[in-house]
């Protein structure tokens, strides 16, 4: 309890120096672009959970499942109900910027809302059952190359995105032929996938690192590679990286949020201040490496780096074939 007024306290008078023009009142809301089990769920319930308890929003912070169209139903109730709404951030990474980089929003683009900020980056994976024959990543390529529609993958991403890109890149980097046609079953969250895999309905799971960790945990999964540079910290340390493998694949998802267009200029600043505020805390750098997440912020400008990343995504779907 002690603790518990101390931290209190502490939020209270960050609060108190940071002098805010507005602060929320009554309900606030986190859209998760998806069911309850992937990564953009894991983002507003993880995030809205450390909000409320360094007394960064006054109440509680409810996270609302809307999944569709890989972001889309998300991003369009968004920007047409709730363009003036104060009390609304909604989860995106990687994924959200690779839809509108293949024009998957149908009228709809980047500037239609606000970016907010990031929170860390989530690397990719790739993982079969424990019951697979691959025992490595370069097994499970080889089968690849030999015939590309022969490793059946699942993720939380719809066909073309983030999910889905990851494995590209990878199988890119090892050579393999017609990329277009490696198979890709596309749920609504990484969680349904990870059963489809576990239960051995699909060979191979692509997604990230936070998305993997219960069923690390439970020894169901066996995670052949992650997308990063070099081998994350503990308790992912023993996942060996592609690079380490001999693929040259990388496969960050920074994960962050964005805001309605609309919303007051005092409920931009005072969002963006208390993310940011939450992102430098101990409480959230415990989150991080609990599940995998790399700190990760940008330079500069948000909204000019979501941009940057759109001109990238349409760069590469265009070079795998997935735009024309």
């Amino acid at each position: 309890m002690l603790m518990k007024r101390t931290l209190s306290f502490v939020a209270a008078a960050a609060v108190s120096f940071h002098a805010w023009a507005w602060e929320p009142s009554g309900k606030v809301e986190c859209i998760a672009p998806a069911d309850p089990g992937g990564g953009w769920d894991f983002t507003c319930r993880s995030v809205g959970q450390v909000l409320q308890d360094l007394d960064l929003v006054p109440g509680n912070v409810q996270t609302f499942n809307m999944a569709g169209a890989g972001g889309g139903v998300a991003f369009a109730h968004t920007v047409s109900k709730r363009r003036d709404d104060d009390k609304l951030i909604v989860a995106a990474s990687n994924a959200t910027t690779t839809r509108l980089a293949q024009k998957q929003f149908p009228g709809m683009d980047a500037g239609m809302v606000t970016w907010v900020g990031a929170i860390g980056a989530d690397y990719g994976v790739i993982a079969v059952s424990k019951d697979s024959p691959y025992q490595n990543l370069n097994e499970l390529l080889e089968a690849m190359k030999a015939d590309p529609r022969s490793v059946k993958f699942a993720g939380g991403s719809a066909r073309g995105g983030w999910d889905h890109l990851k494995v590209l890149i990878a199988a890119k980097a090892a050579d393999v032929d017609n990329l277009p046609k490696v198979p890709f079953l596309s749920y609504n969250n990484g969680g349904e996938a990870l059963t489809q895999v576990v239960g051995g309905q699909v060979d191979a799971f692509t997604g990230d690192v936070s998305e993997v960790t219960g069923f690390l945990e439970s020894g169901d999964l066996r995670v052949l590679a992650v997308l990063s540079e070099e081998r994350l910290p503990e308790p992912f340390g023993d996942i060996p990286t592609a690079r380490e493998q001999g693929v040259d694949a990388i496969g960050a998802n920074w994960r962050g949020f964005y805001m309605p267009k609309d919303a007051s200029d005092e409920a931009k600043a005072y969002w963006t201040e208390a993310v940011q505020t939450m992102y430098d805390s101990d409480e959230w750098k415990a989150v991080m490496k609990k599940n995998g997440l790399i700190p990760f912020q940008p330079e500069g400008d948000f909204t000019d780096f979501v941009g940057q990343q759109i001109d990238a995504v349409e760069t590469l779907s265009r070079e795998i074939g997935l735009l024309k």
